[in-house]
């Protein structure tokens, strides 16, 4: 198939540093639960195939135990180094962040990472203590220069809140699941006032997880209208609003296929209609041992 021949663009993170608008993921479906398993030689296809598609966001994060396939990929796609942005997270060994650094890289053949994320902010227990600690090691990698830019993901406000308090480095981005059916308030505006972007993981969820609800009709007649796929038009919600959109897919026409996000723009109407419709309905994808089923925070 042909490569679709679009231009992806950059968003400029407060450090100065520009992350892709669009990432492919090695986590959800890639998932492995045990590390010792075998490497995963269908993700490492899939990957070099993102790469040859265009992709040059990966997402990675040791909980995900793939970090050594994405690094086979990178290296047996011999795309150079320095039109790559790699991404990984620490939560597993977030005791250790020097080490996890360390172990990350080994695994991915790399001597740096473009952003390095705190993965979740759970294991403090609501102490802001032990997240201002944990960011203070993160600023410490990125003085290394082991991490081009460091962020945090799944955080909220309050956690936010804390290690801007004693932060040297604001975190460059926050990854959060992020789609019509979990806005998380005034989260988005919250982001902005403290000049932290944003990232989604898992956008699709209402075309995925949550079919049935009150953005399917109107997501088929935007489909319809720009000559893509509902998917497409979650994709291009997120861009839209500056939020950097992370998904995956195994079949390279998939891969293809999303990359039309650029090509096409939602009038402002539309994406009100798709956040006013979305939000009439609550669907969280994940960490809902964390949250009660009623938050949307």
């Amino acid at each position: 198939m042909a490569k679709l021949d679009v231009n992806i663009p950059d968003l400029t993170l407060p450090d100065g540093n520009k992350i892709p608008m669009i990432g492919y993921g090695t986590g959800t479906a890639w998932y492995k639960t045990d590390a010792s398993s075998p490497k995963d030689k269908a993700l490492i296809d899939a990957a070099k195939t993102a790469i040859k598609v265009g992709y040059h966001h990966l997402d990675g994060a040791e909980v995900y135990n793939t970090e050594e396939e994405l690094g086979e990929a990178i290296k047996e796609s011999k795309h150079p180094r320095d039109k790559l942005f790699v991404t990984t997270k620490v939560i597993t060994h977030i005791d250790d962040i020097p080490a996890a650094i360390d172990r990350s890289l080994k695994k991915l053949g790399l001597d740096h990472v473009d952003l390095y994320l705190i993965h979740a902010p759970f294991f403090a227990k609501g102490d802001k203590h032990a997240l201002q600690q944990k960011w203070a090691d993160m600023e410490q990698v990125a003085a290394s220069g082991k991490a081009k830019s460091i962020g945090v993901s799944n955080f909220g406000k309050k956690d936010l809140d804390a290690i801007l308090e004693t932060a040297k480095v604001r975190p460059a981005i926050n990854q959060i699941e992020f789609h019509p059916y979990l806005q998380h308030g005034d989260l988005l505006a919250y982001h902005k006032s403290k000049d932290i972007k944003v990232a989604a993981y898992a956008p699709l969820t209402p075309v995925t997880k949550a079919k049935g609800g009150p953005l399917d009709g109107y997501l088929e007649q935007l489909a319809k209208k720009y000559g893509v796929n509902p998917g497409e038009i979650l994709l291009r919600w997120c861009t839209e609003q500056d939020v950097v959109a992370i998904t995956t897919s195994s079949k390279e026409q998939r891969m293809s296929d999303m990359l039309r996000i650029f090509t096409f723009n939602l009038t402002p109407k539309e994406v009100e209609e798709i956040s006013t419709k979305g939000n009439s309905h609550h669907f969280r994808a994940f960490w809902n041992h964390i949250f009660d089923d009623n938050d949307r925070t």
